[in-house]
């Protein structure tokens, strides 16, 4: 079966699954506006289950890959939640120690798409660590709508707190060189910028389509920068211009992209809202940048 991209939908239909995704309608909400664009074929049921992600469609990287060693491993926070989890992706055979990337999931947790996202960076040569928000309550339920349920409990100023123990977690690792970037995405795309402000010791920070710090933040970051843009996605998109001048008042280096014509999430291989010549695109661009920043000395 040919697997169905945005294009298949309506972009009103495209808008209302991002405002379910992200808590502004529940499912009933979205279940009974979505009635409009049902069909005899297509029930607002199914274009929910349509739209939602397939996480064996997506993956890349298989969780036995023997290229790669993978582990959950607990980390301290002490100043966040205490003890959280993380899955850890490094390359079986690497020679001497490697730089670090810290992954950071959507709203939804550490599900499978973001545990494949760190297999893929292992395959090129970077230790990547994916710490799990839900940690403190039970870790990511293996259900999105459950997931969703358990995101909105989070105490938020301790999960921030959790991030930045993670990535003090991954640069004292004995098999990382102590160069470490980020790289998040949506929910975790803001986090990506909320850390760049946070930890001047960070080497790089790249966020796909992420909420931006408050302006009088920007000063505070020292690592460069790799912004990534969903065409259509006024939501994130609308802010940008004041952040922007608030980088470049505080002499940030930085680069920005805009995807024309993708919807947020566009790298997401799991759902239709996936856009395969973008998603190449900015991930060739994302792992230029961590290889100029984590590799290069000086850089």
């Amino acid at each position: 079966m040919t697997r169905k991209t945005a294009q298949d939908f309506d972009q009103e239909l495209l808008i209302l699954f991002d405002a379910y995704v992200h808590g502004t309608i529940d499912r009933r909400g979205f279940l009974e506006r979505a009635q409009k664009f049902a069909t005899a074929g297509m029930t607002a049921g199914a274009l929910l289950a349509a739209l939602s992600p397939n996480f064996a469609a997506g993956q890349q990287v298989p969780k036995d890959d023997r290229r790669l060693k993978t582990a959950m491993l607990d980390y301290p926070s002490t100043a966040g939640s205490g003890t959280c989890k993380g899955y850890l992706a490094r390359p079986a055979n690497a020679s001497g120690k490697l730089p670090g990337v810290l992954v950071i999931h959507e709203n939804r947790g550490l599900n499978p798409h973001i545990e494949d996202i760190a297999r893929r960076l292992a395959l090129d040569n970077f230790i990547a660590f994916a710490p799990d928000a839900l940690s403190p309550l039970g870790g990511y339920p293996g259900d999105e709508d459950k997931a969703w349920d358990l995101f909105g409990r989070l105490d938020q100023p301790k999960v921030i707190e959790d991030f930045v123990a993670a990535a003090t977690f991954l640069r004292g690792r004995e098999e990382c060189t102590g160069k470490v970037g980020v790289v998040g995405f949506c929910y975790g795309g803001g986090v990506a910028h909320t850390l760049s402000t946070r930890l001047p010791e960070l080497n790089a920070v790249v966020s796909f389509y992420g909420n931006h710090p408050p302006t009088e933040a920007a000063a505070k970051v020292k690592a460069p920068l790799l912004i990534h843009f969903a065409g259509l996605d006024e939501r994130i998109n609308a802010s940008w211009p004041a952040y922007e001048a608030a980088l470049k008042a505080a002499g940030v280096r930085y680069t920005a992209h805009q995807y024309a014509g993708t919807q947020h999430g566009f790298n997401n291989d799991t759902t239709p809202r996936y856009d395969a010549a973008a998603a190449r695109l900015a991930w060739g661009r994302t792992m230029e940048f961590f290889n100029k920043h984590l590799r290069t000395p000086g850089a």
